[in-house]
Formats: C-alpha cells, sequence, structure tokens
C-alpha cells in the first residue's frame, strides 16, 4: 500500500476516530489522509498499559511505512496509554526523528475549563483512560480550580463496536453510567465524551441528562487543535500531501468497516484489510 503521498494518518481501536476524521475533514479538506481502525483488537479500554502501548506503537510504525508524517492518535486509551513513551522514547530512536504523533487529551483539557459554570465537570471514558487519570493531571495544569469527577464506561465502546448501541438496550448502559457518574457530585454541569466512540451515543445520553447540563465531543476541539499545529509548524505542514485522497483500513473486515464509516461519515467509502 505504500505511495508517493505524505498523507495524516488518524489511528484508532475501532470505528470512533471516524468522529474526529469527519471534523478535520470539515476544517482540512485540501490533505491526504489515511484512517487505520484497529477492529480485530478492539475494544482497548479494557487492556493492560502494556498491550494498548504495543498496539499502537505497532500502528505507528505501520503509518510510517505508508509515508505519514504525522500521526494522530484519535483514541483517548491510546492517548492515555502511549502516547508519552512514543513521544519520548520511541520517536527519538526512529529513522526520521523529525515525524510526530499527537493524541487529543492534551487538546480537549486545554480548553474544556470554557464550558463549565460550575467548576465542575464529569469525564466519561473507557476504564484505561480513567485509570491512567490523565484527565485529572492535564485538567490541573490549565484549569486548576475545575473538580473533576470520572466515570468508566466499559459496555459503551463494545455496544458501539457490535451496533447495538441505539437499541433498547443500550438505555440500561448509558443511565447505569451517566447515574454513577452524577452520584458523585451534583454539581457537574459539564460532561466530556472522552472517548471518540460516544459521539455515537449522542441522542441517548441527551435523553438522560439535565436539559442544562453541557455534552462536549471532541472531535472539533481535536480537528482546531491540528488546524492550530499546522499553523504553528510550516516545517510539517509543508511535508504533507494535498491531493485530498482518503484512504481507510482496517485488521478486520473491511466490506463491515466500510458499512458504518458510511453510517458515521454520510457518504460511501472503500476500506481495505491490513495485518499489523
Amino acid at each position: 500500500m505504500n505511495s508517493s503521498t505524505s498523507p495524516i494518518g488518524i489511528f484508532d481501536s475501532g470505528f470512533g476516530g471516524l468522529t474526529v476524521f469527519k471534523e478535520i475533514e470539515k476544517l482540512l479538506p485540501q490533505y491526504d489522509y489515511l484512517y487505520l481502525g484497529d477492529n480485530a483488537r478492539a475494544p482497548y479500554g479494557s487492556r493492560s498499559f502494556e498491550t494498548v502501548y504495543h498496539y499502537t506503537w505497532e500502528a505507528v510504525q505501520w503509518f510510517f511505512g505508508q509515508g505519514c508524517p504525522l500521526v494522530l492518535l484519535a483514541c483517548n486509551t491510546a492517548s492515555a496509554k502511549a502516547l508519552r513513551n512514543i513521544q519520548q522514547l520511541d520517536l527519538p530512536k526512529t529513522a526520521d526523528p523529525t515525524r510526530r504523533v499527537l493524541g487529543v487529551i492534551r487538546p480537549t483539557t486545554e480548553i474544556l475549563g470554557q464550558f463549565t459554570r460550575s467548576k465542575k465537570v464529569g469525564i466519561l471514558g473507557t476504564s484505561g483512560t480513567v485509570k491512567s487519570d490523565s484527565y485529572p493531571t492535564e485538567l490541573k495544569k490549565y484549569w486548576p480550580e475545575v473538580e473533576v469527577f470520572q466515570q468508566a464506561c466499559p459496555l459503551w465502546v463494545p455496544l458501539i463496536e457490535s451496533n447495538e448501541h441505539e437499541g433498547e438496550g443500550a438505555d440500561f448502559f448509558v443511565k447505569k453510567y451517566l447515574n454513577q457518574l452524577l452520584a458523585q457530585e451534583k454539581g457537574i454541569d459539564t460532561l466530556l465524551l472522552g472517548c471518540t466512540h460516544y459521539p455515537l451515543l449522542l441522542p441517548k445520553l441527551k435523553q438522560h441528562i439535565p436539559h442544562d447540563m453541557t455534552l462536549v465531543p471532541q472531535g472539533e476541539i481535536v480537528a482546531r487543535s491540528l488546524v492550530d499545529y499546522l499553523n504553528r509548524h510550516p516545517e510539517m505542514e509543508s511535508r504533507l500531501s494535498k491531493g485530498q485522497d482518503h484512504r481507510f483500513c482496517t485488521t478486520d473486515d473491511p466490506s463491515d468497516f466500510a458499512k458504518r464509516a458510511e453510517i458515521i461519515l454520510g457518504r460511501e467509502i472503500n476500506a481495505v484489510g491490513i495485518h499489523l
């Protein structure tokens, strides 16, 4: 699959990163993109730090082999468990240490405090993201006055990946985790969807939260952060190819991936199956 293009790589454990890609594409339509969903090994949320790091670094090296100078981990679990090691330990040892790998947690925490009036924010995430404490740690740097309350939602990604998130059975698990979070603090007025899969649950989430509570998905935040990054790093921006070529890959069934991607993106795509 090697080509002469230099696309932006976008990685997720499955379909969730497509919610981020959709927003990136709106703001930066001129670039080439290569998306990879590791659907065969999803979900990542319950896996150990070492396993997530191994899977993520494996995927990043695959992106490099496809000519991507810049890779975005559009996955909170990968960002929480793998990004720092990749940035600090692995990239300097590669053949081209000028390549970059970015995540979704830092750009989200930089602006999350803007959404809350009560200064009490709830984080809905995978077990791995919550256990990492990445959000409380990063938020304290930018918004020390904001209190953070976290809730792991271990069954949400499996529901989404198995295409059961729109069924009646999903309501039980949506309400269960929301109630557990809000029981921690009744003053929470802002909920971060700390997993890029979770926007697919927005219709159900809106049914079960107070009308004055703010739901914050990450797609637009990450997209705007990428715009800012490329503006600040012209040396990287100049390396990216601009042919509006979009390629989609999965480690599982490409026909199933294409069907699911069509629902998220609102258009037909072709997907290719690969092995890491």
